[in-house]
Parts: structure tokens; sequence; C-alpha cells
């Protein structure tokens, strides 16, 4: 365990982000609130600290409960934080609604591909 590790190390270590850049461009680009500020990626953590992560249209609330900067398994970089409840909940509802938005988009009708369409002139072509 470190005793102080930077913010974008941490994020990339907890598997927040895929890599440290991704993560350091996160964090500059105000999408990253340490305990209600914006903050700059080399400002160090502690434990306790509460994070505020806008990750696409995910929001996290997170506090720190380990510090690491060795990125490991997904199993133990959620052992790193702890999510409120009531952030997972509203997280869990707006994937679900995300989902069910994606099935009716997927059951409309779409132009043919293009193996469709080559079917479609094979079968016209048999009437000429």
């Amino acid at each position: 365990m470190d005793a102080s590790i930077r913010l974008d190390k941490w994020l990339w270590a907890a598997r927040f982000f895929k890599t440290r850049s991704i993560a350091r461009e996160a964090v500059s680009g105000g999408k990253v609130h340490l305990n209600g500020n914006r903050a700059k990626p080399g400002r160090t953590l502690s434990i306790g600290d509460e994070l505020r992560i806008q990750r696409g249209v995910e929001e996290f609330t997170i506090t720190v409960v380990e510090l690491t900067g060795a990125r490991g398994p997904a199993a133990i970089a959620r052992t790193l934080y702890a999510e409120s409840e009531d952030n997972r909940l509203k997280r869990e509802k707006l994937a679900e609604e995300h989902k069910l938005a994606r099935e009716q988009d997927a059951s409309r009708e779409r132009r043919p591909d293009k193996r469709q369409r080559r079917d479609l002139v094979r079968f016209k072509n048999r009437f000429d």
C-alpha cells in the first residue's frame, strides 16, 4: 500500500479508465472531482477522499478505501473504493433505460445491408 498516489494513477489502477493517459485527460477535462472540487491529475489522494467520476453517461460517486498504484484484477480493483448505494442504484437504472432504448432502436426497420440488396436484385431479376 502506497502512502500517497497520484489521482490519475489511482483511477487507472482502480480500472475506471483503460490507460493512465485517458485518466489524465479525464481529470484535466473536468470529468473527475475530488471532494467536490475540480482536481489536477497530479493531485495526491488520501484514504477517505470522495471522488465524482463522469465516464460517458455513467457517473460514479465513490469513497477511496485503499491506495495502490498497481493495476490488478477487476475483483481487487473493486476493493479500492466504496460506491454509495443510491449512486449504484441510479447507475443501474440508467443502464437499464439505455438497454431498453437500444432494443427499441434495433426493432426499427433499417435499410437493407449488402447481402439483402443482392438477394433483392436476384429476386427481381427472376421475373424479368
